[in-house]
């Protein structure tokens, strides 16, 4: 082997095609459809639309579920609520994630 690098890259190119892509698409298609929950603010039922490419590229980067509302039936009304629903989803707190809101 005279080069390393190329080595190396094969290496890298291995870790992403069976690493992080599976683990990346397996999030993307989990949050990519629109959900009906609970909201905790109003009590009421609302349609909420995950933001899938943001879960699955948290979940790559290794920052947890990075859920995030992208569209919500009670908005835009209460678009600056604490997306407390995405506790039903395993979401944990929002706040703990480093974001509060869209």
């Amino acid at each position: 082997m005279r080069d390393p690098s190329m080595l190396i890259a094969a290496i890298f190119g291995l870790a992403v095609l069976y690493v992080l892509l599976p683990v990346s698409l397996h999030t993307f298609v989990r949050y990519r459809k629109k959900r009906v929950l609970s909201c905790p603010e109003t009590g009421r039922e609302a349609e909420v639309a995950v933001d899938a490419p943001r879960a699955a590229l948290g979940s790559v980067m290794g920052e947890g579920w990075l859920l995030t509302v992208r569209a919500c039936s009670l908005w835009p009304g209460r678009r600056e609520c604490g997306q407390g629903c995405l506790q039903a989803l395993g979401g944990g707190d929002p706040a703990e994630q480093g974001r509060q809101g869209p």
